[in-house]
């Protein structure tokens, strides 16, 4: 299947499929951010694995609930802008 361009976790929409382009970036010369990117990488969003936006919060579309492999997480805004996807074309579930 052929993929868009890359988009942050938190822009891909309800029930869109998508491939972990790039493990989670931190801010240049940010402790936190590199903590945060670290934990990210940990529970599962690396590069490759398959994630899809489960359900969003109102207001404001956070929490947003993600699925990455078989497990399911609820990330906030800038934790979900941290992770990069490629959205699969045609994939909806």
């Amino acid at each position: 299947m052929n993929s868009l361009p890359l988009i942050t976790l938190f822009d891909l929409p309800i029930g869109q499929q998508g491939t972990v382009s790039c493990g989670p970036a931190a801010a240049a010369g940010e402790a936190a951010g590199h903590e945060l990117a670290l934990r990210l990488f940990e529970i599962g969003f690396i590069e490759g694995e398959q994630v899809r936006v489960v359900a969003r919060g109102h207001p404001g579309g956070e929490p947003v609930a993600v699925r990455v492999g078989n497990t399911m997480f609820a990330l906030r805004r800038f934790e979900a802008e941290r992770v990069l996807v490629a959205p699969l074309r045609g994939v909806m579930a």
